[in-house]
């Protein structure tokens, strides 16, 4: 190494010191290279995350990589759990010398996390002993445990600290490490290191703690700190670094704070030297599967293929045969058989469980030994699926089989791999929130300071798109420009760039799982996951680097409502619905898709492919197929040409009529990347392993791989007897339709359950719908919009009832029951109390339902959550009876629980007479208006359900509107319309011009859309563009792909629509004064200005007074400015916005 330079830096965060580290690793890297730096380390707090990363930028800038770790030390025993306050922990920097170091660094950031996590992932001494081994440590910055010892004084603690590291590590493999940012309490300690140097014969080493790059990111880096300590920039006894000298500092500079101790810089290069560590990447780290002794892995594995294979064909053909064999020889030629013994073995147990297994996923269903083993379950030969196209024997690269599972059971199959081989061996994926930049603006506009309502413009601005960034945001939100104008706004901008995209937070991988033949922490380090299961400290595209067998286990919805359909179906009419051997031919599963009523279906549900389906009109499997392949943006523009040959309104041409065999199902059109290989078999005489290979060069669009494939592509035509211009105008073809072919494997698996979900809508259509309902519990929106399509499909749904609901949405005869598990602040405890509860009879009222349950289950949140939703309809009294009830009721039960001990009662053995239905006789019958329950029904359902705001609108509706809003999808473009609906939503914006306008999310008892407000309109409407408010929208159809949409050409007030449809109100006198009641939670500054708007477009001569329903008074305003004429569209739009009865009229 160049000598020269003569410092190393040894002490260095990246961005994975999680809210820590400002410094990103290639521009770490980058800036060392560019001060002419030889070697560098990284040793990132307590965990290893950032380590291949660092060592592969490294490499590539011919850096040296010094692999290490901050760890945090306790001074006790890694089982001691007590409070922080009572224990310390200190850091400890260790560097990996050898191969075998970094290994036990994996294994103790590994311990630390699974064994040692107390607040902090922790090492003992006794650990540090057992896992020494190659490491070089060093007494470390102000936090470790002799600097604290030193600055408190105890020198004699010290000093045996001192003695005791070097007991652990040695002499040659522990140093004092002298840190300079200008802090007292470092020159103090430094004094005493380097005293005790020469003493005790321990090297010095001068490292810079650095946090970040540059030292003009320091205000970056104190903003993550308030950002990790939920603090602000302005607090005063925040967490912060005391100096700005904790940046990548030069060697000069260096040299300026170490000069007088020139050995403590040399002894960084004599570690960067002794330093050799090699990450071994790019091989292969397969698990092995348990075998009988003397079996191997490739009798076995070809034993199971031929028993799948009877099974599946029964008399087996030569050409089953033929390609059974092929597959084998190419899957042990590559050594991949293990791998297929793995993945069968995990997905037979999912069957035998009862487990739902998808029929495969991405190019894996073009193996015919994955279908024979059951892995997947469509037919490759049947279906012209290429197993080359997912391992490719003339491509080295590693199998990649995805697995979809019932979603609400694919842990139980994870839960096996790790019983089966070990929690040692098998481990989730780590994945990192980063910082995105719609989050990033409101976490550092709060740690600035800034105003709320500044930080929300400004990030309500920026699209909500995946892979959004700040640049992409400035260009395509011209009013994110006219923000920088604002000096702190556009600070806070600068400060956003620089942290965006840096990891926030580790979470777990969506799907993937690592399974390994050795102890994983031979190679990665671990931290503790969920369940138990360990999570890797490695993301996946290391894993990957390393050689790691992935396997996604994916949860699957679509596949869990095949499933609850099927149960369903059996449960009552006995039917057992069954697809193996499916033929894929049934009628009404045609004519649905034909119709496009896909909502539901898997894959078909957006607007876009659902007017697609409607104009193909698909009539067999091919067309499913097609259709998903050919339903994304390039191959889009070609399914107008594939429904016009189809219905035989185009003539089908052939690139060359040899090719009309391979295009024949396509109608002449390259849908798939199979017809790619393909073309290039048949006419370049291609091996399908060439053929592969080809496809993927000419995706690349890399000119001298375009002009390699091109020379063997027309060569080899040439040798099939074509001519070279053939050659060159079909390899013309296959370059131009390279982006657009989709992998037919995948799309044949997916349009499987495409089918699938098809057939038992058209089949089974209200057990389908219920088990549909039931997937989506959790997400309001789309449950809505799935009883607004059962209720278009003629099927009830009926209201959620503690007499008859179940968890579930369920069937009863004709009509679905809404589940219980939908209602907002109802658990499964709860529902489980409630169903045991009502076994053997139903109950009587309400307060033989809280005798009879459980109270510290089904609390007072609970219960009243039942009745407002109207849960407790089918009981006696009403919602507003059984609310001003509920407290009584509970005391009453509370009081004689006390006296006799148990849990349950019943109404008969209670110790003292409840005359509930006298109780109700005396309640008030009508606290609750009928937009009260509605409103409650929306919040704690996510719709209305009994009713709809819009019913009272319905006449006018029915006698000026020209359609309702799910019957937009028939409309042509441009079309006007006229639609009655209900705001609940508006998102107001501004033009590049600089002018408001809006888009409004509407709705209808049938169906969403979302309107488009251009400022003409804006401006005419902009009072009536409120949440809550009923409107009369004439506008012109928009479609497109994602749906329909309305553009706004005129937007009236409802409700003064319905008064002007009918006769005019008996008068009641001159108004003496209005009383606007304002509930608490409505008491906001933005409903306050909505409300003010609504006034002043009412001037009139009445005085207002506003009730404050909090503070209890009474505010008077100025007659001169807010005196208004209390019509019933007044009144419409100030309840809109402070709840029914709010607006109160005293007259005369």
């Amino acid at each position: 190494m160049d000598r020269l330079k003569d410092f190393v830096h040894l002490h260095v965060h990246t961005e994975f010191s999680l809210l820590d580290g400002a410094s990103r690793i290639e521009e770490l890297v980058r800036t060392a290279k560019q001060l002419g730096m030889k070697a560098l380390a990284i040793t990132d707090h307590g965990a290893m995350h950032g380590v291949v990363p660092f060592y592969k930028a490294c490499r590539e800038a011919g850096i040296k990589p010094i692999i290490g770790c901050e760890m945090y030390l306790t001074a006790g025993s890694l089982r001691d759990k007590r409070p922080l306050r009572e224990q310390k922990n200190y850091h400890l920097l260790l560097i990996a010398e050898t191969d075998v170091g970094y290994r036990n660094l994996l294994r103790l950031t590994s311990e630390a996390h699974l064994r040692g996590f107390h607040y902090k992932p922790r090492i003992d001494k006794a650990l540090l002993r057992q896992h020494r081994q190659g490491l070089i440590a060093t007494s470390s910055c102000l936090g470790g445990e002799i600097p604290q010892a030193i600055l408190a004084g105890d020198l004699a603690e010290a000093k045996r600290l001192v003695m005791e590291y070097l007991d652990i590590f040695g002499p040659d493999h522990f140093f004092f490490e002298l840190q300079d940012h200008q802090l007292p309490e470092q020159e103090r300690v430094n004094r005493q290191l380097i005293s005790w140097s020469k003493e005790l014969g321990v090297k010095l080493i001068a490292t810079n703690d650095v946090h970040y790059t540059h030292q003009g990111d320091h205000e970056v880096h104190d903003c993550l700190l308030c950002i990790q300590t939920g603090s602000k920039l302005a607090d005063e006894e925040r967490l912060r670094f005391p100096t700005k000298e904790y940046y990548l500092k030069s060697a000069e500079e260096m040299r300026r704070c170490f000069g007088h101790v020139p050995e403590a810089l040399h002894h960084t290069v004599d570690i960067a030297e002794r330093c050799q560590v090699e990450i071994p990447l790019g091989g292969r780290l397969l698990p092995k599967f348990p075998l009988p002794e003397g079996v191997e892995a490739a009798a076995y594995l070809r034993e199971l293929c031929y028993q799948g294979a009877i099974e599946r064909f029964g008399q087996l053909t030569p050409e089953v045969v033929e390609r059974l064999d092929y597959e084998l020889s190419v899957i042990d030629r590559m050594g991949f058989n293990d791998y297929f013994l793995v993945v069968w073995d995990f997905v037979r147990f999912a069957h035998e469980r009862g487990i739902a297994v998808g029929p495969g996923r991405g190019s894996a269903a073009g193996s015919l030994v994955s279908y024979v083993l059951r892995i997947t379950d469509i037919d490759p030969l049947k279906y012209r699926l290429f197993f080359e196209r997912f391992l490719n024997p003339e491509r080295i690269s590693m199998p990649d089989i995805d697995i979809d599972f019932n979603y609400e059971r694919r842990d139980e199959v994870i839960r096996y791999v790790v019983d089966k081989y070990g929690a040692e061996r098998v481990a989730q994926i780590i994945t990192f929130g980063t910082m995105a930049p719609r989050a990033a603006v409101r976490d550092v506009g709060r740690v600035m300071g800034l105003p709320y309502r500044e930080v929300d413009r400004a990030a309500k601005l920026i699209p909500g798109n995946p892979g959004m960034t700040l640049a992409k945001a400035f260009q395509q939100e011209p009013a994110l420009k006219e923000l920088m104008k604002n000096p702190a706004t556009a600070q806070l901008m600068r400060t956003v760039a620089k942290i965006e995209g840096m990891p926030r937070h580790a979470s777990t991988h969506a799907a993937g799982v690592v399974i390994a033949s050795t102890p994983l922490t031979d190679h990665v380090p671990l931290q503790a996951g969920n369940d138990g299961i360990p999570l890797t400290q490695y993301p996946m595209e290391v894993l990957e680097d390393i050689g790691l067998l992935k396997v996604d286990f994916l949860g699957l919805r679509n596949l869990t409502v095949i499933e609850k359909t099927r149960e369903l179906v059996r449960e009552n009419s006995g039917t057992i619905v069954s697809f193996d051997g499916a033929r894929f031919d049934d009628p009404a599963t045609y004519a649905l898709l034909s119709k496009g009523d896909t909502t539901g279906v898997f894959q078909m549900e957006s607007p876009g492919m659902r007017k697609v389906l409607k104009e193909l009109k698909p009539t067999h499997f091919e067309d499913i197929i097609a259709v998903l392949a050919l339903y994304r943006p390039g191959p889009m523009e070609q399914i107008p040409r594939y429904i016009r040959a189809k219905h035989g309104l185009e003539k089908v041409t052939y690139p060359h009529p040899d090719l009309e065999e391979i295009l024949e199902n396509t109608y002449g059109i390259i849908v798939y990347q199979e017809q790619i290989m393909q073309i290039a078999a048949k006419m370049a005489g291609f091996s399908l392993g060439q053929a592969d290979l080809l496809r993927r060069a000419v995706g690349k669009k890399k000119k001298e791989l375009l002009h390699e494939q091109r020379n063997a592509f027309v060569g080899g035509c040439v040798d099939k007897g074509y001519d070279e211009q053939t050659g060159h105008e079909i390899y013309d073809l296959i370059v131009r339709f390279a982006d657009y072919g989709f992998n037919r494997s995948h799309s044949a698996a997916y349009g499987v359950l495409a089918y699938q979900t098809a057939y038992l809508k058209a089949n089974h259509p209200v057990e389908f719908m219920a088990a549909l309902m039931t997937s989506v519990m959790g997400s309001q929106g789309k449950l809505a919009e799935y009883i607004e399509e059962a209720r278009r499909m003629g099927i009830a749904v009926l209201p959620p009832d503690v007499q008859r609901s179940e968890e579930a949405f369920s069937v009863e005869g004709k009509a679905i029951r809404f589940g219980l598990a939908a209602i907002k602040n109802v658990g499964t405890l709860a529902i489980r109390e409630l169903i045991k509860g009502r076994q053997g009879r139903p109950f009587e009222n309400l307060a033989d339902l809280c005798a009879r349950v459980d109270l510290r289950v089904c609390n007072r949140r609970v219960l009243e959550s039942l009745i407002e939703c109207g849960a407790c309809d089918s009981m006696p009294g009403s919602r507003s009876q059984n609310l001003y009830l509920l407290d009584e009721v509970l005391e009453w039960v509370a009081a004689n629980r006390t006296r006799s001990g148990k849990q349950q009662l019943s109404l008969g053995l209670a110790d003292e007479a409840f005359d509930f239905a006298r109780l109700l006789e005396e309640a008030p019958s009508a606290s609750l208006t009928e937009r009260d329950q509605l409103d409650r029904e929306r919040e704690l359902l996510g719709l209305f359900l009994s009713g709809h705001p819009l019913d009272q609108y319905a006449p006018v509706i029915q006698e000026r509107a020209t359609h309702r809003l799910h019957a937009l999808m028939g409309c042509r473009d441009r079309e006007e319309v006229k639609v009655g609906a209900w705001i609940t939503d508006v998102k107001p914006i501004q033009t590049k011009k600089g002018e408001p306008m809006a888009f409004v999310q509407i709705e209808d008892r049938g169906g969403t859309c979302e309107v488009v407000v251009f400022p003409k309109v804006f401006r005419a409407a902009r009072t009536l563009l409120q949440p809550e408010q009923p409107v009369f929208i004439r506008a012109k159809v928009q479609l497109q792909d994602e749906g329909v949409k309305l553009i706004a050409e005129e937007v009236a007030d409802l409700s003064r629509a319905a008064f002007a449809s009918r006769p005019a109100p008996p008068s009641v006198g001159p108004a003496q004064k209005v009383y606007i009641r304002i509930p608490p939670q409505r008491e906001t500054e933005e409903r306050l200005r909505r409300l003010q708007e609504v006034l002043k477009l009412h001037r009139g001569e009445t005085p207002v007074c506003l009730y404050y329903e909090r503070t209890k008074k009474v505010l008077a305003l100025s007659e001169e400015r807010y005196a208004i004429t209390p019509t019933p569209a007044c009144r419409q739009q100030v309840e809109a916005i402070m709840g029914a009865n709010s607006f109160r009229v005293t007259q005369k």
